[in-house]
Protein backbone atom coordinates (compact mmCIF):
# COMPACT_ATOMS: atom_id res chain seq x y z
CA UNK A 1 0.00 0.00 0.00
CA UNK A 2 1.34 3.43 -0.97
CA UNK A 3 1.69 6.15 1.66
CA UNK A 4 1.31 8.89 -0.98
CA UNK A 5 -2.21 9.29 -2.32
CA UNK A 6 -2.48 10.17 -5.98
CA UNK A 7 -5.39 11.08 -8.15
CA UNK A 8 -3.90 9.19 -11.08
CA UNK A 9 -3.17 12.35 -13.05
CA UNK A 10 0.27 12.61 -14.60
CA UNK A 11 2.17 15.85 -14.01
CA UNK A 12 1.91 18.34 -16.84
CA UNK A 13 4.92 18.14 -19.19
CA UNK A 14 7.27 21.09 -19.32
CA UNK A 15 6.63 23.19 -22.42
CA UNK A 16 9.05 22.91 -25.33
CA UNK A 17 8.38 26.52 -26.34
CA UNK A 18 6.82 29.64 -24.87
CA UNK A 19 4.48 32.21 -26.35
CA UNK A 20 5.71 35.82 -26.27
CA UNK A 21 4.05 36.83 -22.99
CA UNK A 22 5.35 33.69 -21.26
CA UNK A 23 8.85 34.15 -22.68
CA UNK A 24 9.02 37.80 -21.62
CA UNK A 25 7.91 36.88 -18.10
CA UNK A 26 10.36 33.96 -17.87
CA UNK A 27 13.25 36.19 -18.99
CA UNK A 28 12.23 39.12 -16.81
CA UNK A 29 11.79 41.37 -19.83
CA UNK A 30 8.97 43.60 -20.93
CA UNK A 31 6.94 42.38 -23.88
CA UNK A 32 8.17 45.43 -25.80
CA UNK A 33 11.85 44.57 -25.20
CA UNK A 34 11.23 40.96 -26.23
CA UNK A 35 9.66 42.15 -29.52
CA UNK A 36 12.64 44.45 -30.13
CA UNK A 37 15.04 41.54 -29.73
CA UNK A 38 12.80 39.31 -31.86
CA UNK A 39 12.48 41.83 -34.69
CA UNK A 40 16.27 42.27 -34.76
CA UNK A 41 16.74 38.47 -34.72
CA UNK A 42 18.80 38.77 -31.55
CA UNK A 43 16.87 36.17 -29.57
CA UNK A 44 16.04 32.62 -30.70
CA UNK A 45 12.49 32.23 -31.95
CA UNK A 46 10.53 30.31 -34.55
CA UNK A 47 7.47 31.14 -36.60
CA UNK A 48 4.78 28.50 -36.82
CA UNK A 49 2.21 29.96 -39.13
CA UNK A 50 1.45 33.36 -37.64
CA UNK A 51 2.51 32.33 -34.14
CA UNK A 52 5.91 33.24 -32.74
CA UNK A 53 7.36 30.72 -30.31
CA UNK A 54 10.49 30.81 -28.17
CA UNK A 55 12.05 27.35 -27.67
CA UNK A 56 12.86 26.91 -23.97
CA UNK A 57 16.21 25.15 -24.52
CA UNK A 58 17.31 27.82 -27.01
CA UNK A 59 16.35 30.59 -24.58
CA UNK A 60 18.40 28.94 -21.83
CA UNK A 61 21.43 28.67 -24.12
CA UNK A 62 20.98 32.27 -25.35
CA UNK A 63 20.73 33.60 -21.80
CA UNK A 64 23.86 31.70 -20.76
CA UNK A 65 25.73 33.17 -23.78
CA UNK A 66 24.59 36.68 -22.86
CA UNK A 67 25.71 36.18 -19.27
CA UNK A 68 29.09 34.86 -20.41
CA UNK A 69 29.58 37.90 -22.65
CA UNK A 70 28.53 40.28 -19.90
CA UNK A 71 26.29 42.01 -22.45
CA UNK A 72 23.95 44.73 -21.25
CA UNK A 73 20.92 45.41 -23.43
Amino acid sequence: MSTHPTDGAAPAPEPLALRPREAAQALGLSARKLWELTNRNEIPHVHVGRAVLYPVDSLRAWLAEQAAKGVRR
